[in-house]
């Protein structure tokens, strides 16, 4: 069974590695493009074939049609353009080709916006923190009296965004140079804040929102039509460090379980949570693998495979694999020659 993914975020690679692992016999052909013909993935996919460089769009979708159909694809993992792949599945599937979307295009819009995303879950074992969003500094400012009362720490970030860009803390008890001196990091002072903000006379949405102090948590899940299968729970410590490890949280996921329900997701699921005084709350939920995945992954169930299975054979024909929980786990990088 020959499978494509497509340009994506960098994970990929160690996807497609957890794949092969899992895949002795090469059940799976696993097929990878990219613009960057050193792009790392390259080295772990049996095929790999350039993208056409600044493609976007219908262009985008035609091109994936058509190298569905030179490639003899049977199952596309869309990353580039995936919610507007997503509203394509017809034209694949009369291919012959089924895709492994997270969701259909509109829920996909949600998920990436996050005021109606934080507007429309309803997770009560983890509801979202206290927000508010504005568009012009006079509702950033309204936002600010409305939310100031009721948490100790405020912070910002764009309704549109990855990798947490745009995210900052908002301080009160220091300047942008005592910032800038000190190295602070997604932080930012409240003058020079709203400064940038009365700077424009409208910007896009953000999200005026309750700081959350406590550790945080990546939750990596399989899912199919509504249905969760697995969730891998990591602990990223408030402390900080690279160290996570993997924590067994009823509550945290019954609040996946919660979320794939509402929104009928499918495939590889990735939610967001983090503790705050009230307990723990949802940031986000990523319609993809995280970056983190191969972590996970040494809990137990090799996530990549059994998705990609899960949704090829069935769940129903996989053994159930368990988690195994307080793990302390660590990414390390390493370093190779390429061909």
């Amino acid at each position: 069974m020959r499978v494509w993914f497509n340009k994506t975020f960098s994970l990929v690679h160690t996807a497609l590695r957890l794949l092969r692992t899992a895949d002795p016999d090469q059940t799976f052909t696993l097929l990878a493009s990219h613009p960057n013909p050193d792009a790392i993935v390259r080295l772990a996919a049996d095929e790999f074939s350039p993208e056409p460089p600044g493609q976007g769009g219908a262009e985008y979708v035609d091109w994936c049609l058509g190298f569905c159909q030179q490639h003899r694809v049977d199952i596309f993992v869309p990353g580039k353009e995936a919610t507007l792949l997503a509203g394509a599945q017809d034209r694949f599937a009369a291919l012959g080709v089924r895709m492994l979307c997270c969701a259909d295009g509109p829920t996909l819009q949600l998920l990436h916006d996050k005021a109606r995303f934080c507007s429309t879950v309803r997770v009560p074992t983890a509801p979202p923190p206290l927000w508010h969003p504005c568009t012009t500094v006079a509702e950033f400012d309204e936002a600010w009296d409305a939310l100031r009362g009721s948490v100790p720490t405020l912070c910002i970030k764009p309704s549109h965004s990855v990798y947490g860009i745009g995210f900052r803390k908002i301080r009160q008890d220091t300047t942008a140079l005592g910032l800038y001196l000190g190295g602070s990091d997604y932080q930012i002072d409240l003058p020079s804040l709203r400064a940038i903000l009365a700077s424009q006379e409208r910007f896009p949405t953000l999200l005026l929102m309750e700081y959350l102090a406590g550790d945080e948590f990546s939750i990596d899940c399989l899912a199919e039509a509504g249905t969760l299968h697995y969730a891998v729970i990591r602990c990223k410590p408030a402390k900080g460090g690279s160290v996570q490890t993997i924590v067994d949280r009823p509550d945290l996921e019954e609040a996946c379980r919660a979320i794939i329900a509402q929104f009928g997701l499918n495939g590889y699921v990735n939610v967001q949570c983090r503790e705050g005084g009230a307990g723990p709350r949802i940031l986000e939920v990523n319609p993809r693998m995280s970056g983190g995945i191969g972590m996970s992954c040494l809990a137990g169930p090799n996530l990549p495979f059994l998705g990609l299975a899960g949704f090829a054979h069935g769940y129903a024909t996989l053994a159930r694999v368990p988690v195994q929980h307080g793990l302390r786990v660590v990414q390390i990088d390493t370093p190779v020659v390429l061909p």
